[in-house]
Formats: structure tokens, sequence, C-alpha cells
């Protein structure tokens, strides 16, 4: 019997021993005879570990190839289609605005993009590494352009940093120091001498232990209590994707134990079941339909299928010559070896045997020699050892990097707390004051940047604030100041300031090994409240909108009511406020308790006068969009009743377009009343939204297919378009729109006003 490929420390298979082993039946089968428990459950041996000799021999043992070569071959698949994706070839020009005024948030400021062209040609060399990793050709090389350029976009933007990311930077950083080359490569076809050829374990070892901690650390990240009680993914189990466990559970209790709870006993459970031969079946089968699942549910891009490439990576090495193996003969010429012999490789360390005899026996006995090690062999164990202890330090390495702790901790990305935290923003205020003359304005929440992620992230704030004194001296304001007011809930929580809006952020001290001294503290204390507020949301009519509020003593709030929103209160739930109706110059005071109603089309300020910080909450009613919602009810209606036959009453002309067809477009018809507009053109697009979701399962795969080759053609042709301005400069101004305008070109159904298109479901980013 084969020992079990499992393993948290060294995780080895008795596959390369076995591989490695004389052919001589009858020596395997003494060896496998007087293996130890410990060596059959984990692949290696108490001894194994007894030494710094015993260890080197036991990372640099040889091992089979063949799995880490597909693993190779699947990675940089996935990174050649998530190049145009997620890393943003295909609207690379949008995302860097070559020459515009636009603020960005490195992870060093003197971290720049290069001009446009030249961005594209970063990406063109990242590109031809991820293809170079896809077929084992130029193997290093490749290697060194993908990684090399990857993290120099990756640094260059940390708005877009998540946890998928850094891993795939990760991966590509361990794979330029393997030998993924030796299987199904093109350098073994170019390089005869390694062709099949053994790789060391460390090899498996790393990247096994890397996937292990992306798992582990992320169950260990989601113990936090908010995760425990429900709160921070609650949205999700609205999500199509939960109705069959609805038929039997009640929402409340899918989100819990089933997106919560069942999210933490999968990441925490995860490795380990891998690892061993009697779980991994049922571990690759869970985790595949959790990554399944994922790809539906969070626009993550090839994270997901990332994810499950990795998985086999968990099977024995020989995986892939024994599932090949079965496919016919004919197909074999293309397909990876199936072959069981290795060649030797110079990475491994190899045991000596050498066959004696004895003087007064003719028995031959197998004496073992130290084994041929060599000083790359130990640095390759050196560096495993000290590269797995840095990814245990890094994801609680916040004490260092403390101007990063903000309501979470840490630079984000790296941790691996993955969906432990979701965010609403309610109001975001940015202040300027020219320094010179003091005058007071307002600029537009996220103005001279595409990103919104700087609301919630110290760092990015100074760098924004900053960016912004800069570019304002253009539009003569002098020496700015700039306040932020950002308002904020995580996790379900009252909404609540995250920065203090007092402090002048351009001139703020900010350091990367300090606490950030104007965060605001979460009001953890309050979050039993959160029980309160479901029961409230919940006595509620559907027309009925409520916002919970939190704020600390000494500041403010001011709020303008719409004259959309009717009969709006505020109800104080805790603490003292007094609230200010700027126009009528009057003051009321609230107590715990009591409410007020505020007047519509009209500035207020709630003050915070209790010595702890006040809660309360603002009940009102959208009364437009009520109104709007009663009168296409009542549209509905007269429409049914027209096209049944039984509306025996004349149609004025207003209503008269209720009885044309639905498949008319709207230009043929002659709609005058805009609410009939409006009801006319939300019947449409439902009708086209039930269409997409009823249709088949070709047609959905057409419409992906067409989709994507609309957004890969885009990123190419542009590509090809800065390649040549490199090659022989700009062409005239006229040949250079009609080039971009062709690159431009979207899928018929895709074109028209960007307000028509319409999405089946609600798309939800990582947070």
């Amino acid at each position: 019997m084969e020992a079990r490929d499992a393993a948290a420390g060294a995780l080895v298979s008795s596959d390369g021993e076995k591989q490695t082993a004389k052919k001589s039946t009858a020596p395997k089968k003494d060896k496998a005879q007087t293996k130890s428990r410990m060596e059959q459950i984990f692949g290696f041996r108490k001894e194994d570990l007894t030494s710094w000799q015993n260890l080197v021999t036991l990372l640099n043992r040889p091992t089979d190839p063949a799995s880490l070569g597909i693993f190779r071959c699947l990675f940089g698949l996935l990174m050649v289609i998530d190049i145009t994706q997620e890393r943003g070839l295909s609207h690379l020009d949008y995302k860097y605005l070559d020459g515009a005024p636009v603020c960005r948030f490195p992870l060093f400021n003197l971290l720049k993009p290069l001009p446009m062209d030249w961005m594209y040609l970063v990406y063109v060399v990242m590109f031809l590494g991820a293809l170079g990793i896809m077929f084992g050709c130029f193997y290093r090389l490749s290697c060194l352009m993908f990684i090399s350029s990857y993290w120099y976009v990756f640094f260059l933007d940390k708005t877009t940093w998540n946890n998928h990311s850094y891993l795939y930077g990760l991966i590509g950083f361990q794979l330029t120091l393997m030998d993924a080359n030796r299987y199904w490569s093109i350098d073994g076809l170019r390089r005869p001498s390694i062709r099949n050829a053994h790789v060391p374990l460390w090899n498996y070892t790393l990247l096994r232990t890397q996937i292990f901690l992306v798992y582990f650390i992320a169950g260990v990240k989601k113990l936090d209590a908010d995760w425990v009680e429900g709160y921070s993914m609650s949205y999700l189990a609205h999500h199509w994707l939960f109705d069959p466990f609805k038929v039997i559970l009640p929402v409340e209790l899918v989100s819990l134990l089933v997106i919560h709870g069942g999210g933490l006993v999968l990441d925490l459970s995860a490795g380990y079941l891998l690892f061993f031969d009697a779980t991994r079946p049922y571990a690759i089968f869970f985790v595949s339909y959790f990554h399944c699942m994922n790809s539906q549910l969070f626009s993550i891009g090839m994270f997901p299928y990332t994810m499950l490439a990795t998985s086999p990576l968990f099977c024995y090495f020989n995986w892939p010559r024994r599932f090949f193996s079965h496919f016919p003969a004919f197909c074999r010429v293309v397909l990876p070896f199936t072959s069981q012999e290795m060649q030797p490789s110079s990475s491994c360390v190899y045991p000596e045997v050498q066959s004696t005899s004895s003087e007064r026996s003719e028995t031959s006995t197998s004496v073992t020699k130290a084994p041929k090690m060599r000083l790359k062999h130990k640095l390759a164990t050196i560096f495993t050892i000290i590269y797995i202890i840095e990814q245990l330090f890094l994801p609680y390495s916040h004490f260092i990097t403390q101007g990063y702790n903000n309501w979470t901790n840490g630079l984000y990305g790296y941790s691996w707390d993955m969906m432990v935290h979701s965010r609403s923003h309610q109001h975001v205020k940015i202040t300027y004051k020219d320094g010179k003359t003091g005058d007071i304005g307002y600029l537009n929440p996220g103005v001279f940047t595409q990103s919104r992620r700087w609301k919630d992230h110290g760092d990015m704030l100074k760098q924004y604030a900053t960016c912004l004194s800069d570019l304002l001296p253009g539009y003569n304001i002098t020496d700015p100041e700039i306040y932020f007011d950002i308002w904020v809930s995580i996790n379900e929580r009252f909404q609540q300031r995250i920065f203090d809006p007092r402090v002048d952020i351009v001139k703020a001290d900010w350091s990367p090994f300090r606490p950030n001294m104007w965060l605001m503290p979460l009001l953890v204390d309050l979050s039993p409240w959160r029980t309160k507020f479901q029961e409230i949301e919940g006595s509620l009519d559907n027309q009925t909108e409520i916002v919970f509020i939190a704020d600390f003593p000494g500041l403010h709030l001011e709020n303008f009511v719409s004259e959309d929103l009717g009969n709006t209160s505020i109800n104080v739930l805790q603490g003292q406020v007094k609230v200010e109706i700027v126009d009528e110059k009057k003051n009321y005071s609230l107590q715990s308790g009591e409410q007020m109603k505020v007047p519509a089309g009209a500035y207020h300020r709630v003050h915070t006068v209790s010595e702890n910080p006040s809660c309360y909450m603002y009940i009102y009613v959208n009364t437009t969009e009520a109104a709007l919602h009663e009168n296409f009810t009542k549209l509905l209606e007269l429409q049914e009743r027209i096209r049944n036959g039984t509306e025996t009453e004349p149609l004025p002309p207003e209503l008269q377009p209720l009885a044309a067809d639905d498949d008319q477009d709207e230009s043929e018809v002659n709609v005058t009343d805009p609410i009939v507009r409006l009801f006319l053109k939300r019947q449409r697009r439902m009708k086209e939204v039930q269409k997409r979701r009823e249709a088949g399962v070709l047609e959905k795969l057409e419409r992906f297919a067409v989709k994507k080759y609309y957004t890969i053609r885009r990123g190419f042709l542009m590509t090809a378009i800065a390649m040549r301005n490199l090659a022989v400069g700009l062409p005239p101004m006229e040949q250079l729109t009609r080039e971009v305008a062709f690159a431009n070109m979207k899928a018929p159904q895709a074109e028209g006003n960007q307000d028509e298109r319409l999405k089946d479901e609600v798309g939800h980013g990582e947070l």
C-alpha cells in the first residue's frame, strides 16, 4: 500500500520514494512492510526531522514532476486570461488616463505609471511571461518577465489590492524558483536533459503550504465575532444561489448557518482535509462547489478557477500520468507523458545504494552511502523554511504597519481576511479652505480619481489630500486645507465617522509605523444595537426607509433633507442631541426616546451634546418613489385590462401607448406622458431580464463568449496601436481616432446608451 500523501510539515508522498527506489520488487516490498505508522500517514519518518542533513535530504527528495507541470500550465493559462480582464489590459487607457490630472495611490509615492504606450508594453511583457509559463517556454525568463511586470503594476495602485491578486504574485514568485518546466513543456522538447526529470520535494511543499495557509488563515480570520454572529455577509442570503437552502431554512438561518457557519468550517478544515487520502475526495468536492459559487457571487476574476487548479496539487504527484494513460493512443502525441520512467535531476538529493557481498555468505546486501548534498540544496531548504515562517508572520504583522491599521488591521490584501468585513457609506463630504483668503468650498467626492477605496484607508486619504492640495492651486485656491467627513457602517453597525473631520489631512502627520492619530475609534460598544436594528426594520413597511447614526461628543452632522423625502423624523436611541434648523435659526433638545420631524428642502444640524456618543435614527418615506410605484401599479393593472379585453372605457391620448406591442421600439410609439414613458421602459427592461434568465445554456454561453470576445479584442487592438506608436511614432490624429473607434466596437446587443444596458444580477465585488 502506498503511503498517504499528506502532511502539514514536509507535505510529502511515498510516490517520490517509490519512483527513486531500485527497480527490484523485493526491496520495495520489504521497505513497505517496515514503514512506521507515521510514514504511512504523513509520508515521512520522525527521523527525517531530527537533523539538518535529514531535513535537507527530505525537502530535496526526488519527486514526480507531473502534477507540478500541469499546475504550471493551468496557472499560466489563467494569468493570460486575467491580464486582459482584472489586471486591466482591456481598459488600460481608461485606467491610467495619460496626461490627465489624476490622483493615484501607489505603495510608494515615488512610484509613477509610465506613459500610456509604455504601460501597454509593460502589459505585453506580463502577457508574454504568462504565456511562457503556460507553455514552459524559456521558463525562467518567462517567470521573471511575468513577476517583474506583475509586481510593478500591483504596487502601482493600492486601490486594486486584494488577497487573490497578492496570491497570484506569490505563486508567480514561487514558480520562478521551481523546476516546473520538467513536464509537458516546450523547454523539455528543446532540452531533452530536463524532459520528465525529477523535481525536489520542496517545490510541492511550498505550493501546498501556501494554499493551506490561504484556507486556514482565512478561517482563523473568520473567528471574528461579526462573522460568527452572521453580520459580515448577510446580504448574500438573498442571492439565487442559496434558494435551495431557503426551501428548508429561513433567510436568517441561511445567512448564519450556511454562509457564515459553512464558510468558517470550510476554510478551517479544507487545508487539512486535502492532505489526507481518506478525506481528499470529499474536500475536493466541497472546495470545488465553494469556488464555483464564489465565481457567481463575486466579481473576483480568475481567483475561483485558480483555487480549483491548486486542488490537484494535494493528490499523488503522478496523478496526470494515471489520468492521461486512459486516453486513446493516437491522442498521446500531444498529451503529457504517461511513462513512469523519469530522469535524475541535479536539483534533487539521491541516496547512493551500493551492492556488496560478504566473504562468508553469498547473500547480497545494500549499504546506503551519504547523499550527495550541495550548497544549492541547503539554500533551497533555508529558503523554504524562511518563506513559510514569513507567510505565517505577515498576516499578523499589524503591530509593525500600524499606520495602515484602520477599523481593520494591516496593509489590506495580504492577511487572507477575505469577506470578513462589509461596508456601506452614507455620507462623504470634502471641504477645502483657501489658506490665503479663508474661503471655504466643497469638492465632489471622488474628484480627480476613479477609485472609491480611499474613503476607508488613512494612508490613501493622506495621498488623496496631498494630491488635491497640488491640483487645487490650478483653480485659484491657494495653500488649500482639506477636510474629510466620511460616514461608514461596517458589518451593519451604526453609520459613524471614520476620520476626524476637524483635521486638515494635508498637514496631518502620517507614518506607516505609527498609529493614525486622526482615525476615529470604531464604536464597538454599540454593536449589540444591531439586533434592535433588525427588529425596527422588520416593523416598517416597504415604503419607509431608515438610517442609524452614531456620533461623538462635540461633533455635529449637517444634513439636507430632499423634498422627495416626506415625513422625515429623528428618533434618539441613546444620549442627548440638539437639532438646529438652519433656516429657522431654532434649536431643539432631544433626549433618549424622544423624536421630532425635520423640514424637507432645508438644512439642519444634529449636535451631540451628551458626554458619551449619541445614537439616533432617521426615518423617512421617499414620497416621489412611493407615488411613482403607485402610478406604476395602476398603469400595470390598466395594461392588463387592455390586453385581456376587459377595459371598456376609451383611453386618453397619453395612455394609448399602453396598448402598443411590447416589441415596438420607443421611437415608433408617441409617448407624451413622462410617467408612461418610464413605465414602458421599465416593462421592456423587465421583459428583457426575464428573457435572459430563461435563456438556454447555449444562449447564455454564446452571450458570455461574445462579451468576452469584445473585451479581449479591445485589449489586443489597443495594445497593437500602442506598439505601433512606440515603433514608428504617432499617426495623424484622424487615423488614430478611427483606430480607437474600431477597437471600441461592441457587440450588437451591447451598443446604445449605457443607461439602457441590462444586467441579470447585481454584482458584488470583493470587500
